[in-house]
């Protein structure tokens, strides 16, 4: 490859995967050099304002996972992943000029950490670098959209039939092509470990309804498994408000948070399993959930910083709490509620927690304690596996009454607990441990 001609680098961050990338895709169609880059931020591992780290251990033990199954499959293809360390961009910048990269390609993202990140970096390079945004987080691709995003419906069903009746999904990106060997750089990069990000390494909870490891090939095997070895995917509507075990829900949150799969992907998973196996509510059912992960990206996109305001995207005024004690007895399963302790152990000792569990809590904490629902909300962007920025402040808005809800409901612990968990199995499982 021509130096003339420089480099295209893949700026990786929640897009780790070679599969349906249309940035890799591009950057290996322009006839360069490519290279790729990733960053394990140490802010990404610091203390949030709440006094929480922004990543705990397990969504840190998953990504690294994740990192290290990308490394290998951009290996396979002879393109190196540069990995760094650093809190500023400065490596990156160093890199840009070094390399004599000619365009960057990067998933688009609007929320206030990302953007900080991106102006770091981008606002101190040559003008001359191009950068090539893209849109692959997305089920609906927003160019498909044909709506300005502050026209977008603040009430999820009618952005839902509008993207029923008028949107297609777009195909999977092609398959990456492996490249010459003389594309690799001379350095080889090692992926960081839990201790050298500040965690001990620790045992996956034998109780755990998330025993799986992070990247793409577990995030493929998991629908294999779900979807082809165990046909769970056509009960899914009967069994998405369990509470234990592996196979009451998909699981697949966790590699679409941080990109190692694509909602496309399992999108036209679903439609050939429809085709092969069968068509139901619960198929149905899997990509009404896609669509609802969509939406929360489109709101974020919509209100951007004010999805991180007290006011939340309703401008609301409650007198919200922020007692350390009552924070404290909800993260350690202490409160008057066996329902919310059990999954508030469960998250703790785990990563993962039920749909069904984190409705529960989040209303217990915002509407009965009445603490400041960003509180929470920081809580689970520390600890869950599947944190991401989007349905994560997106559903704890949405429960605490500040968000997309038009109803503002709270939930009746003990009601939810007896249709449930009506023999106790789960809280037993949690409690009496």
């Amino acid at each position: 490859m021509s130096k003339l001609l420089g480099v295209s680098l893949i700026w990786y961050r929640n897009d780790l995967r070679i599969k349906d990338h249309q940035g890799l895709s591009k950057a290996i169609d322009s006839k360069r050099q490519v290279v790729a880059y990733y960053n394990f931020n140490p802010i990404l591992f610091n203390k949030l304002n709440f006094g929480f780290k922004k990543t705990d251990r397990y969504r840190s033990k998953f990504l690294i996972e994740s990192v290290n199954d990308l490394q290998i499959e951009l290996d396979k293809l002879n393109i190196s992943l540069i990995i760094d360390s650093c809190s500023n961009g400065q490596n990156l910048i160093e890199s840009i000029k070094k390399l004599n990269v000619k365009e960057i390609f990067v998933q688009r993202e609007w929320t206030r950490d990302e953007i900080n990140e991106e102006n770091e970096v981008l606002n101190k390079i040559d003008g001359s670098v191009k950068v090539n945004y893209s849109f692959d987080q997305f089920l609906y691709h927003p160019n498909d959209l044909k709506k300005k995003t502050e026209d977008i419906p603040d009430v999820f069903t009618l952005f839902r039939k509008k993207c029923e009746k008028d949107l297609k999904v777009r195909s999977l990106v092609k398959s990456p092509i492996k490249l010459d060997s003389k594309n690799r750089l001379a350095e080889e990069y090692k992926i960081p470990s839990l201790n050298d990000l500040g965690f001990n390494d620790f045992k996956v909870d034998k109780r755990s309804a998330f025993p799986f490891k992070g990247g793409t090939k577990s995030g493929i095997e998991r629908i294999n498994s779900y979807f082809w070895k165990t046909k769970k995917l056509s009960y899914y509507k009967h069994t998405r408000n369990g509470l234990i075990g592996v196979d009451y829900s998909s699981k697949l949150s966790s590699w679409l948070a941080n990109g190692s799969i694509s909602p496309k992907m399992i999108y036209w998973e679903t439609k050939k399993y429809e085709k092969q196996v069968i068509k139901n509510q619960s198929t149905y059912w899997m990509v009404f959930e896609l669509i609802w992960r969509d939406y929360f990206k489109y709101i974020s996109m919509k209100y951007r910083d004010k999805i991180f305001s007290i006011e939340g995207i309703l401008n609301r005024k409650y007198n919200w709490d922020n007692s350390k004690n009552k924070v404290f007895e909800w993260i350690d399963g202490k409160t008057k509620e066996p329902f919310v302790n059990s999954n508030m152990l469960e998250i703790k000792n785990t990563g993962w927690m039920s749909n069904r569990g984190r409705q529960n809590v989040a209303s217990y904490f915002a509407k009965e304690l009445e603490l400041d629902w960003r509180i929470g909300a920081a809580y689970f962007e520390s600890m869950l596996i599947d944190y991401d920025v989007h349905s994560n402040y997106g559903n704890w808005m949405y429960v605490s009454g500040v968000g997309n809800d038009p109803r503002d409901r709270k939930f009746n612990i003990k009601w939810q607990s007896e249709k449930y968990d009506p023999k106790m199995k789960y809280q037993n499982l949690w409690l009496n441990d």
